[in-house]
């Protein structure tokens, strides 16, 4: 029995032909790759507010003979493998900013100054706005140490900028997680005091950022960034049993970020730049067990090279499934607050600049030294769903360790290394808290309109550019 309420299902056929034909019409806009027509494998429509530019540079001394690597010094006689510096270029329509990568031990504080200061030049894009970051390489040349190379890598990272700004296009920006097996915690408690051995036990961070940057005109991406957790010294000091280096490795490298930037530029046939960023590394160190460990050998540094590369290339190519290109934005605001502040240190404050950089909803949060892996999941934990972040280290300066505050009271290499006290961590943590509220842009100590407090707000950005422009703290 029918209920009264119901209508007998009709058939396309059923309906006037005007009405059939307006159906179709309306069910074919609803899915217009259904066609066919104008739809080609392997590209996709990019509509975004977001232009990017990107090169990279060979930044390796041309002669290593006799130069001590930092880190883990040792005197080394040629090179193994190329180190490189990135530089990305955003522009939003209204602000620019730049990503610099470096693969060296840190971003020094002279060499920021000097970096930011060519890079606003060649490209226009304000130094407050330009984020150097340095992947902790063990096995590269210290900058003070060696100032004709040091005066090179200037030069050459304003060619390289310069380059990249000639090179803008419209892009999309992917995201995806991945994992990595080879880092380790390097710190073990034991009656009370830490020491130096490899703890499985400890906390670590094994997961791969990947964003990559899509003009949509094929699958290779024109740019990626890799973010990952560890110590780059796999290639270092050895021990009496670590054959066949037992004086450490004598060839300069850029150690597995090299090696998995290479791996993942050659999946996509040298057409894609990759950019290496390092996070909260400071207790995290390749496994390589020995005593403490061992240095390692070309099969240890190919295990990292791909488990990384593997890592970044599986995560990139997820992120351009079509249910993932579904997911992303199509307007993309940057936006970039630092603020220069004052650390209580063992001997008097220490200078440090901490940076928050917004582009769409990815947030990165900088700190200028070595914090350990707590620092990152805090961070992560503050910002909640707020924006995706990215927590970067060895960034905008190179002040050393960042140990948090409860590992000071079992002490152990890293604070006791460090030129921090304690009490530096809730600084930090609040300070870049204070930060991502005014990039992120969802929360607000005022939003008045009344001119006296715009005037306000603008005096303050102002001076920022220009101290960043005159490069003053």
């Amino acid at each position: 029995m029918k209920s009264k309420y119901l209508s007998p299902v009709l058939t396309l056929s059923h309906w006037p032909m005007n009405i059939r034909v307006l159906i179709v019409c309306v069910a074919g806009y609803a899915v217009p790759a259904a066609s066919g027509a104008d739809y080609q494998d392997g590209q996709f429509p990019v509509e975004s507010n977001l232009r990017i530019g990107v090169a990279k540079v060979d930044i390796t001394p041309t002669d290593v003979a006799g130069i001590t690597v930092i880190g883990h010094r040792r005197e080394v006689t040629g090179v193994r493998d190329p180190l490189r510096a990135g530089v990305l270029i955003l522009d939003d329509g209204e602000t620019k900013a730049a990503i610099v990568t470096l693969d060296t031990i840190g971003a020094w504080e002279d060499m920021v100054k000097l970096a930011r200061a060519r890079i606003e030049k060649e490209t226009r894009v304000p130094a407050a706005n330009i984020m150097v970051a340095a992947a902790h390489n063990h096995s590269g040349p210290g900058y003070a140490e060696n100032p004709k190379w040091a005066g090179e890598l200037i030069d050459k990272l304003g060619t390289a900028a310069k380059e990249a700004a000639g090179t803008m296009r419209t892009v999309t920006i992917g995201y995806s997680e991945d994992r990595i097996g080879f880092g380790i915690n390097r710190r073990k408690v034991i009656d009370g005091r830490a020491v130096v051995r490899l703890n499985p036990e400890g906390p670590n961070d094994q997961r791969v950022k990947v964003l990559r940057f899509d003009d949509g005109k094929s699958l290779t991406p024109v740019a990626v960034i890799m973010h990952a957790v560890c110590h780059p010294c796999f290639f270092t000091w050895g021990d009496k049993g670590s054959l066949p280096y037992p004086k450490g490795y004598p060839k300069m490298s850029a150690d597995f970020p090299g090696e998995a930037q290479t791996f993942v530029e050659s999946v996509y046939g040298q057409k894609t730049s990759v950019l290496f960023m390092q996070g909260c590394a400071a207790d995290i160190r390749p496994n390589l067990p020995g005593y403490p460990y061992r240095c390692a050998d070309e099969a240890d540094i190919q295990w990292a090279g791909r488990d990384l590369g593997g890592a970044v290339t599986r995560a990139a190519a997820f992120s351009v499934t079509r249910e993932q290109l579904r997911e992303r934005s199509t307007f993309y605001q940057i936006r970039v607050a630092s603020e220069t502040v004052d650390l209580p240190g063992k001997e008097g404050p220490v200078r440090s600049e901490l940076m928050a950089m917004k582009v769409g909803p990815f947030l990165f949060l900088t700190m200028p030294g070595e914090p350990m892996v707590e620092y990152g999941f805090k961070l992560e934990k503050a910002i909640g769903d707020r924006a995706k972040p990215i927590i970067v280290g060895y960034s905008n300066g190179n002040i050393g360790y960042i140990a948090t505050a409860d590992a000071y009271q079992v002490g152990g290499y890293e604070p006791n290394m460090s030129i921090l006290k304690p009490e530096a961590e809730p600084i930090i943590l609040k300070q870049l808290g204070v930060l991502a509220d005014r990039v992120v842009g969802d929360v607000f100590a005022s939003f008045s309109k009344l001119p006296k407090d715009v005037a306000k707000r603008e005096t303050e950005e102002k001076a920022r550019l220009e101290a960043a422009k005159n490069g003053k703290p």
